[in-house]
């Protein structure tokens, strides 16, 4: 038993929530947590329950049959995992695998009290169904760069979203990132290093050339 719902200020919407929801939220829901490495999900295991992520954050991503890795999305504070909802809400099996990444903090919702207050709670009704049709927009967009970018636009678009000109990644774990294999990944990096674009070193990539960058991400829009 929860003894408090202080949680719910980093899901404001929530706090409007009628008190009756309240009530059940503060019997049933609970508080995990798991550290870096931990596994959340396989793909195939049952979903016990509405994942409300407190801290922390943890990579959902599919794996192929000869173990290339893509990664679909992830999960931070104040969020809550589209794949998820979606199994609870379909009454289906978990289609991807999960990973921690930094140590998390959620509050799980089971199965039967999620289905009482989707029935039940207009606010968590709406709540539930605006998160996800939120993150159903953001796999829409992965799978049109997936289906209808070219691989060197993506990397661009990868590294400039990194935020930062100097990016400490593997060329595997790029090669994660984008659902490919390390030597396509390396054989592009040097490609743009030999354009002047960006300068490797281990483990570690340096963008000197954004504009460029720039110019190759928008290139197949």
């Amino acid at each position: 038993m929860m003894q408090s719902l202080a949680w719910m200020s980093l899901f404001p919407e929530l706090e409007a929530l009628e008190e009756s929801a309240k009530k059940l939220l503060t019997q049933y829901a609970r508080i995990v947590e798991a550290p870096i490495g931990a596994i959340g999900y396989r793909e195939g295991d049952h979903c016990g329950g509405y994942v409300l992520r407190l801290k922390g954050r943890s990579r959902v991503y599919k794996m192929s049959a000869s173990g290339r890795e893509i990664v679909l999305y992830r999960v931070g504070a104040g969020e809550t995992c589209v794949i998820t909802t979606t199994c609870l809400l379909g009454n289906s099996q978990y289609p991807a695998s999960t990973i921690v990444e930094a140590d998390i903090q959620d509050v799980i919702v089971p199965e039967s009290i999620f289905h009482k207050l989707m029935i039940d709670s207009p606010v968590f009704r709406q709540y539930v169904m605006q998160n996800y049709g939120a993150l159903i927009s953001d796999l829409i967009v992965l799978l049109d760069e997936v289906a209808f970018q070219t691989l060197d636009a993506r990397l661009a678009k990868w590294l400039l979203d990194m935020g930062n000109n100097t990016i400490q990644r593997t060329h595997q774990q790029i090669a994660d990132e984008l659902g490919t294999a390390r030597e396509v990944i390396s054989r592009q990096l040097k490609r743009l290093e030999q354009k002047g674009w960006l300068a490797m070193g281990r483990g570690v990539i340096e963008i000197q050339q954004r504009g460029e960058l720039l110019k190759l991400a928008n290139s197949s829009q």
